[in-house]
């Protein structure tokens, strides 16, 4: 069983999102996990319903500092960062640099918040889950 760190700012969508990929489509072979740099401490609203309406399992799903994972007994195989560098966005340092793969991904929590819209909301999580996912398999498919 490999492990991977999911790594953003807000740990409240995009790395989330990335978690609940693994462990609910991979859980065969990989273990997720998630963290902030500056944790929100809440799961986005909308990333969650997303989620839950695919049935994935959240219920230890929570919004945390990426510092309990820095001297964690958890060996990490791969640590990914899911900023958008394009947007001047900060990511997080890991304190192992040979272990960081970078996903540049825009962050969808803006857009949710710009709109009422379920139905745009819903497109908005898609984009992102689908653009997560893609860079899933194409990872996974490299080891």
């Amino acid at each position: 069983m490999k492990n991977i760190l999911f790594v953003c700012t807000g740990n409240s969508a995009r790395s989330i999102i990335a978690e609940s990929i693994i462990n609910n489509e991979f859980d065969d072979l990989y273990k997720g996990f998630s963290a902030g740099s500056n944790p929100t401490g809440k799961i986005n609203e909308d990333v969650k319903n997303y989620l839950l309406s695919k049935h994935y399992d959240l219920s230890n799903y929570r919004s945390k500092n990426f510092n309990e994972f820095v001297n964690s007994k958890i060996k990490m195989d791969y640590v990914i960062t899911v900023c958008n560098n394009a947007n001047n966005e900060v990511c997080p340092i890991w304190p192992n640099k040979d272990q960081i793969i970078h996903w540049d991904i825009d962050d969808p929590v803006k857009l949710l918040n710009e709109t009422n819209d379920l139905n745009k909301k819903d497109e908005i999580v898609e984009k992102v889950f689908n653009h997560i996912n893609k860079n899933i398999k194409e990872l996974l498919n490299e080891k």
